[in-house]
């Protein structure tokens, strides 16, 4: 595969045409309650989000589990299952 550059001036002009389309962004001064306001609907969007995100994953924990412990129950002895004494228990079997 050949690269081909492009000539110097060509670049140039490239790099004017972007300076020219794209002015700089003036940012407006803010007080702090403003900044404040606009962190606090965000922190409450992102907890929303994760809350949402919880409940839909809880709905499907039966399956996961399932399929998760599924090697270790195949190979338990008749009539036996898993006991876990504590919640953590859990995910401490590899």
């Amino acid at each position: 595969m050949v690269s081909r550059a492009l000539p110097e001036k060509s670049l140039l002009r490239l790099n004017r045409q972007v300076e020219m389309s794209d002015p700089p962004e003036k940012f407006e001064d803010q007080p702090l309650t403003e900044h404040l306001r606009e962190l606090r609907s965000c922190l409450i969007y992102s907890f929303a989000a994760i809350f949402i995100g919880f409940c839909l994953s809880y709905l499907v924990i039966r399956p996961i589990g399932t399929w998760f412990f599924k090697p270790l129950t195949e190979v338990l002895p008749e009539g036996t299952s898993l006991i876990f004494i504590s919640y953590q228990e859990g995910f401490f079997f590899i």
